[in-house]
């Protein structure tokens, strides 16, 4: 049972899975751009509108440093969160602090790997990508919102990063190994972030009304309209970077944008309401909860 879980046996096997930023991604190591990045299931450029072989694999490319520069920009929020959550509870459960500070260490961590990624991905590719932002201003739109919806929202993300590297990414055997890496370890310590973050979820639940959890849900789901919004502007900064690295001007970009925001969509917002953990967490809090967001769920497909 995914649930059978505690702050001191997660704290046990954050630090049995832990790892050194040098390891993963070191200041010389270099990215394999004959290679694609993000698998297909994510992805979706095969499928992209008026583009040849070679422009599928470069907006794959594209789609690959998206994927992690914006989960740079998600953990900048998660960070705060979770110190905001651990201090109420510096004198109580020892465990329960150190493993929500050992879970904010590793998101800083994951912030430095990406931004070390960042600096690769332009190193090798030669072509600026325009990333949505200032992180800070997202972050704070999103931490404006309810707790619980927050956590919900972090707890979306948890899940959906373990069945991206579990069901696309750790059987694809095209994906550039060095990039395929950098999914695998963060893949390992979100593994232990997913559960924690379901502990906060229930603690920050606990005692609330049905009504009180179906606002917070309606906040969680105005969460997903804002990063859904992010989403589009960010298919139409990819569009450009192609067009740049290509080298000519795509004819029918309306098409593109949209097949490619579809495909952001489902990677950020449709699979993560689709995890069954996720969705045994919102059963748990209320069955009107989880139906709220099932109904909800279709536009993300």
């Amino acid at each position: 049972m995914y649930r059978d879980f505690s702050y001191e046996a997660v704290l046990g096997s954050s630090e049995r899975a832990a790892w050194r930023l040098d390891d993963v991604l070191g200041p010389d190591q270099k990215l394999d751009f004959s290679r694609k990045f993000m698998p297909e299931a994510l992805a979706r450029t095969n499928a992209a509108p008026g583009l040849a072989a070679a422009e599928r694999k470069l907006l794959n490319q594209i789609s690959g440093h998206q994927y992690l520069v914006l989960f740079g920009v998600i953990e900048e929020f998660i960070l705060p969160f979770v110190l905001d959550h651990a201090r109420p509870h510096l004198n109580k459960d020892d465990f329960r602090v150190r493993a929500l500070l050992n879970f904010a260490s590793e998101e800083a961590k994951h912030i430095q790997l990406f931004r070390r990624f960042h600096a690769a991905f332009a190193a090798g590719f030669g072509t600026d990508c325009q990333v949505i932002g200032p992180a800070e201003a997202i972050g704070a739109k999103i931490l404006s919102h309810d707790p619980l919806a927050v956590a919900l929202a972090i707890l979306h993300i948890e899940w959906m990063t373990q069945s991206h590297y579990v069901d696309s990414v750790k059987d694809d055997g095209d994906i550039d190994p060095l990039f395929k890496s950098l999914l695998r370890h963060h893949w390992m310590e979100e593994a232990q972030h997913a559960k924690l973050d379901t502990l906060m979820v229930e603690a920050l639940a606990e005692g609330r009304s049905e009504v009180e959890i179906l606002a917070a849900i309606d906040e969680y789901l105005d969460i997903g309209a804002f990063i859904d919004a992010g989403l589009a502007q960010q298919a139409e900064f990819n569009l450009v970077a192609l067009e740049r690295a290509a080298g000519r001007s795509i004819a029918d970009k309306a098409a593109l944008v949209a097949q490619q925001h579809q495909a952001a969509r489902w990677t950020y917002l449709g699979s993560g309401m689709a995890h069954s953990n996720f969705r045994d967490t919102l059963g748990r809090l209320s069955p009107a909860a989880l139906a709220k967001v099932d109904a909800a769920a279709p536009l993300f497909s």
